[in-house]
């Protein structure tokens, strides 16, 4: 590399420069600490500045000549220059932006470490693929506004999916909430989207379909699994609300099911009463379950499905099948 020069960099300096034969020469204004311009072999002129950050030189480039002017640069140079005395380190902050994640990177730690835990992790990755990928994933994180998130959910509800849009935004707010958790941002950019009035849909099974239901049910392998959907399709409860139930929660003389405040979505007691077949059932599941603890010189479970492992009730995610997805049944 040839020996650095000084002198007062102006335009006509710059241009009368000469290319070094191989690496580069710098020459530094004598106005401005620091403060020069680097021509390369090829040519190239890049104005820069040099500076110590706690001992260690550090040299930022400022800009190519001449898509910047002698003048244009002199006044970035003053404005690190001062940053610098304030105690700030400019190239490191440009690398610290340059490293720093982009929204792609996100989607990709999110199906990797929590998409895989969801039972909607394709859902997920479709609506990444289709809708966030192509709009936001090279920007970074950090960057990304309540506008930006905003706009795409209004976006999607143009094209006429405002459900779709509805679930875009709370896949986002659980992405960048997770953002804050693993380093990459401060905020939730998602946070207090508006999201598209829902009417709540109501699945009624056709006669048909309850025909093959009851079929299923007869000939399944777990006659417990069974009697559980057997019990949603008698009281229309909700499935947490069935497979939580004990049996002190039940007044068969009475029909009278007293599900407590912790096991309904009002968080209130709701007395539901019971029909015929409903007690007929839980009737039939007490006995049967009575008579097996007496075989076995135990006392019984207090849940009316317990678990076939443990002493708690029997899993919610998946009791032979039956009941992992979320069906929609009517009270029978």
């Amino acid at each position: 590399m040839d020996k650095d020069q000084r002198g007062k960099l102006a335009d006509k300096i710059i241009r009368d420069l000469r290319p070094p034969a191989s690496g580069n020469r710098r020459t530094y204004d004598t106005e401005i600490t620091g403060f020069g311009v680097r021509v390369t072999a090829a040519g190239a002129r890049s104005f820069i500045l040099n500076y110590y950050v706690a001992g260690r030189e550090r040299r930022l480039t400022i800009g190519a000549y001449p898509a910047w002017s002698v003048a244009a640069a002199r006044d970035e140079a003053k404005r690190l220059r001062r940053e610098v005395d304030s105690g700030k380190d400019p190239l490191g902050e440009r690398e610290a932006v340059r490293a720093a994640p982009t929204v792609n990177e996100l989607c990709d730690r999110y199906l990797a470490e929590h998409a895989v835990k969801k039972r909607s992790a394709a859902g997920d990755r479709a609506m990444i693929e289709k809708s966030i990928r192509p709009r936001l994933g090279n920007r970074k994180v950090a960057a990304i506004t309540f506008a930006d998130v905003d706009a795409l959910h209004r976006e999607v509800t143009g094209r006429g999916s405002p459900y779709a849009a509805n679930r875009l935004a709370a896949l986002l707010s659980k992405m960048f909430a997770l953002s804050i958790r693993w380093g990459m941002r401060a905020d939730n950019p998602a946070k207090g989207v508006e999201r598209n009035p829902e009417e709540r849909r109501q699945r009624y099974l056709s006669g048909d379909e309850l025909r093959r239901l009851t079929e299923a049910l007869v000939g399944h392998a777990s006659q417990a699994a069974a009697n559980a959907v057997r019990l949603l399709l008698l009281t229309g409860a909700r499935r947490s609300e069935v497979l939580g139930a004990t049996w002190e929660h039940f007044d068969l003389e009475a029909g009278v099911w007293a599900k407590p405040s912790s096991h309904t979505k009002q968080k209130s007691q709701h007395r539901v009463p019971l029909s015929a077949p409903a007690r007929q059932l839980l009737t039939e599941i007490k006995e049967a379950a009575e008579k097996s603890a007496s075989a076995k010189g135990r006392a019984p479970s207090p849940y009316v499905f317990p678990a076939r492992v443990g002493n708690g009730p029997r899993s919610r995610s998946r009791p032979h099948g039956l009941l992992c997805a979320k069906p929609q049944i009517c009270k029978a």
